[in-house]
């Protein structure tokens, strides 16, 4: 008997349904579908596939309150967010709608009379992706989006942790009027369908987002067959606040960054470096907003802040606080907890530590959770070295009004998306990615179709 994939609410622990895995025949097979599929999708004009992509974004406006109820259940985020996921999403898919109309060729100058040189795009071919519990909605739609527009067809394996999303989003893709050999979803074992999409030839590309173990696994793996490959992976995001800065806004946007979807997200700020000057009014300023922040289960009027996803999340966050109260940090509010293992569902309440020191594991490594760390700095030189000292560079943000100060920060930030006097910098339509470790390529923006597109030339002779 197929052991089923236990979705189940991390807010109450309670089972929201039963997944049946695909089998390793049945992945191969539908891999096998949009690889013959793809020889009839890319010749469907861009025309058609935009307008295809407007009707699926449609469709899941029409189901919103659905898809996000779903989303709350097997993620925990607060039913508001999950709203807003939703809208997030059918963003991607709005914009790459009208870039599908706009994969531009180019005539070359030739360097004869007798020659002329023709620039031609289309699509790399059958896109896999792999997507994450965090975002489950717009993580994948992101991927399929500009795949689709681009004239790839798509298969993708959702997070064990939250399918059911990915799966209705994909059979309103259908309803759509998108073919069901043109996209598609497997659920399983990540390592398993992993290895399968890296050794299947006919795939000739992978798109994940998650961590940078996984995804360096993924690039080893890819290499055989020489697969395109675009990678978002694991942040730790710098926030700092200059002695100039609007402390009021500079508080209200580190808790829309820090907070959202419980910490949980690859771009939350995960080490606040404030200038000596002003840090104990930014600290006070910022643990009377986090104290009013309404913690439970997401389908509750009112929530803000949900639960951490599973007990290995639970405890990862747990062992940071403890290691940094244990080496001096001041713990300014939080750093308490609902947990019921036998239920099966970890709250951690909104956690403000002061005095935090490099030597501390929560400066070191991601942390995934709604744990804010604060340590002051000198000078803004300091700063900039501190934000920079990590293998990461997906995210930072900066506050502070003196032009001179934020373009010193942005020329020497080593991070993909910066946000100044925003703590919220995610757009559809601007590129999206991360330097170092943090991945390969960029997510939305013009930048966004150009993984899914090979470029082609022909110089045709004989013209004299």
């Amino acid at each position: 008997m197929v052991e089923t994939i236990k979705v189940t609410n991390p807010a109450t622990g309670e089972l929201v349904e039963e997944v049946t895995p695909d089998t390793e025949q049945e992945i191969k097979s539908k891999i096998e579908k949009v690889t013959q599929g793809f020889q009839k999708w890319k010749k469907i004009n861009a025309h058609e596939r935009a307008r295809l992509l407007k009707e699926w974004s449609n469709l899941i406006q029409e189901h919103k309150k659905s898809i996000a109820k779903v989303m709350t259940l097997e993620s925990g985020k607060p039913l508001q967010e999950s709203l807003g996921e939703v809208d997030y999403a059918t963003s991607y898919i709005d914009w790459f709608a009208e870039e599908a109309k706009r994969i531009y060729g180019r005539t070359i100058p030739a360097h004869t009379e007798s020659k002329r040189i023709l620039v031609t795009r289309q699509p790399v071919g059958v896109v896999a992706a792999i997507t994450p519990w965090n975002f489950p909605a717009a993580m994948m739609t992101r991927k399929a989006a500009p795949a689709l527009a681009a004239g790839c067809t798509f298969i993708v394996k959702p997070a064990s942790e939250t399918p059911l999303t990915t799966m209705k989003l994909i059979e309103l893709a259908h309803e759509a009027g998108i073919p069901e050999d043109a996209v598609q979803y497997v659920n399983g074992s990540g390592g398993t369908i992993g290895e399968i999409f890296t050794n299947t030839p006919q795939i000739r590309k992978i798109t994940f987002t998650g961590s940078t173990p996984v995804g360096k696994q993924l690039i080893k793996q890819s290499a055989d067959s020489v697969q395109h490959v675009s990678m978002e992976l694991g942040g730790h995001a710098p926030l700092i606040v200059a002695k100039d800065a609007d402390l009021d806004i500079a508080v209200s946007q580190t808790i829309a960054s820090k907070f959202r979807n419980a910490g949980q997200t690859c771009i939350c700020a995960n080490r606040v470096l404030v200038a000596k000057e002003v840090v104990d009014e930014f600290a006070e300023k910022l643990v009377q907003e986090v104290q009013k922040l309404k913690v439970g289960n997401g389908l509750e009027e009112g929530t803000q802040v949900g639960p951490v996803i599973n007990k290995g999340g639970f405890e990862k966050v747990v062992s940071q606080i403890d290691d940094a109260v244990e080496k001096g940090a001041d713990v300014l509010v939080g750093n308490t907890f609902d947990e019921n293992d036998e239920k099966g569902y970890y709250f951690v309440h909104p956690t403000v530590l002061n005095h935090v020191t490099n030597e501390m594991v929560i400066m070191q490594e991601e942390t995934f959770g709604p744990v804010l760390p604060i340590t002051a700095f000198e000078t803004i030189e300091e700063a900039v070295d501190i934000a920079n000292n990590t293998p990461f560079g997906l995210a930072a943000y900066f506050f502070t009004n003196d032009y001179r100060t934020g373009t010193y920060l942005h020329e020497n930030l080593n991070f993909g998306v910066v946000g100044w006097n925003d703590g919220a910098p995610s757009a559809a339509h601007a590129p999206f990615g991360g330097m170092k470790e943090s991945g390969i390529g960029r997510e939305g923006g013009l930048e966004g179709i150009e993984p899914y597109l090979e470029t082609k030339y022909i110089s045709i002779g004989g013209l004299e």
